[in-house]
């Protein structure tokens, strides 16, 4: 079997089981790469005053993870300037908070062309390279310069936006024709992957062939949707660990006569917080005779507290909060609590199960794994709802959770109500159906789904050739 290169931005080597608090993307890599020997490549998290390109290597819960460090100026510009400034906002729909700085796009170059040099000693012939996430969309055509004759694949995490958007993007163009030089590119949904061919076709004059290939800037690519989903099985078994059983009693005591609504999410714009805690006001304030009967905990981690976006989202997030506790807390109680900070995975899962509601309303999201794990994390006698916005690409999948456009308070007042309110059969249909999904399309699926096609395009090439 051949080796599996996975590349992303950042590589989070793995923690004991159930003790990390990273994202779902890091979790989901972790687990794909210990059923494969190969490396993880990515930045290290850390700056040097002048990048050198050596890495470091180290192995780790199974996985063998490779890391370089980067300098201040391709921190600036790479991350926090072209990544984060410019692509992850246009991605997500909001072009108002979209910056365009020629130095970010230089240093977003300048950085894939070190990663690719660096890697390019570590892959091996019969290597196949899988590339995750908008951070690293030129590498591919960087290791074809350095003649990287490999099968490599890219993984988009989040969504692609329609092509009118993309275009609004300097040098959109040569952007979308270095995803030609990958052999397979996979979005999470099919809507997303219809959105990118509307661009192929309508700006780059491209052509759809039979086979879902697409033909444009003198290459074919091979597109397809991979949902990306969890390790449910171990999911749900982190409810037999200490800590989650632990977490889970502490909070089913503290809300023994109020009924749990749990929301966790990094701190960014996209997820749709300031619409949650709005929409939570309104139940609030439509509902006076629950007013006392619900707790709504927010576990929002802070990021990338570096680009200004971010600063503004916090503040307005603890403007929020203080005026809903300040008109609708008593002596005895809030309503609302609001925590930045991070928690390892066993704490979840035993916060998740304690939860009546699973609340997760991004305004534009690629997939939502937090969805998922509060599926997972049920107890299947006594599951919780889960109120989903219809922009999670989870959506898609997770048709049973109650779907809401998380720009409305008044769908999400009355999905809260009705959540709440919801008899044990119809929750434990709804659950079982949800679970079934989860369970069934999980990380396992993705990953095999996604590596069986490259792997495929490489036979059809060999049958091709002789």
């Amino acid at each position: 079997m051949s080796r599996l290169i996975v590349v992303s931005n950042r590589v989070t080597p793995p923690a004991g089981k159930g003790e990390e608090s990273v994202g779902g993307l890091a979790m989901a890599l972790a687990a794909a790469l210990r059923e494969y020997s190969g490396i993880w490549f990515g930045w290290s998290g850390k700056t040097t005053p002048e990048f050198t390109g050596q890495f470091q290597m180290q192995k780790s819960e199974g996985v063998t993870v490779a890391t370089v460090d980067l300098e201040e100026a391709d921190y600036q510009e790479y991350y926090n300037g072209f990544a984060n400034k410019t692509l992850w906002p246009l991605c997500h729909y909001r072009i108002d908070l979209t910056a365009y700085d020629r130095a970010f796009g230089e240093g977003y170059e300048r950085v894939n062309c070190r990663f690719a040099e660096t890697l390019r000693p570590l892959v091996e012939p019969n290597d196949l390279v899988w590339v995750h996430d908008y951070h690293l969309i030129p590498l591919a055509r960087e290791l074809r310069r350095l003649e990287l004759k490999n099968r490599i694949g890219f993984f988009l995490h989040v969504p692609w936006p329609a092509h009118q958007l993309v275009a609004t993007l300097p040098r959109h163009r040569q952007l979308v024709q270095s995803l030609f030089d990958y052999d397979l590119v996979g979005f999470q949904t099919e809507e997303y992957l219809q959105a990118f061919e509307e661009y192929v076709l309508a700006e780059a004059g491209g052509e759809r062939l039979p086979g879902g290939r697409l033909r444009a800037f003198g290459r074919t690519l091979q597109v397809g949707a991979f949902p990306i989903g969890i390790d449910s099985a171990e999911f749900a078994d982190l409810q037999r660990w200490p800590r989650a059983r632990r977490t889970h009693d502490i909070m089913a005591a503290h809300t023994v006569f109020r009924s749990l609504i749990v929301g966790v999410d990094r701190l960014d714009y996209s997820k749709g917080l300031e619409e949650r805690f709005l929409g939570f006001e309104r139940f609030l304030a439509d509902n006076p005779d629950l007013r006392r009967e619900v707790l709504f905990l927010q576990v929002a981690p802070v990021s990338r507290e570096g680009v200004e976006a971010y600063q503004e989202i916090r503040a307005r997030l603890d403007a929020l909060s203080g005026r809903i506790n300040g008109e609708y807390a008593d002596l005895d109680s809030n309503p609302i609590r609001y925590v930045n900070r991070n928690y390892r995975r066993d704490e979840l899962a035993g916060l998740y199960r304690a939860a009546r509601v699973g609340l997760v309303t991004p305004l534009r999201d690629g997939m939502n794994l937090v969805a998922k794990e509060f599926v997972a994390a049920q107890s299947p006698e006594d599951p919780g709802v889960l109120v989903l916005s219809r922009f999670a690409g989870a959506a898609n999948q997770l048709s049973e959770a109650l779907l809401i456009n998380p720009n409305s308070p008044e769908e999400i007042s009355e999905a809260l109500k009705r959540a709440l309110a919801m008899e044990l059969p119809e929750r434990i249909r709804r659950w079982r159906a949800l679970f079934e999904n989860v369970s069934r399309e999980d990380v396992t699926a993705w990953r095999d789904s996604f590596v069986r096609a490259l792997e495929g395009l490489e036979e059809r090439r060999t049958a091709l050739a002789s």
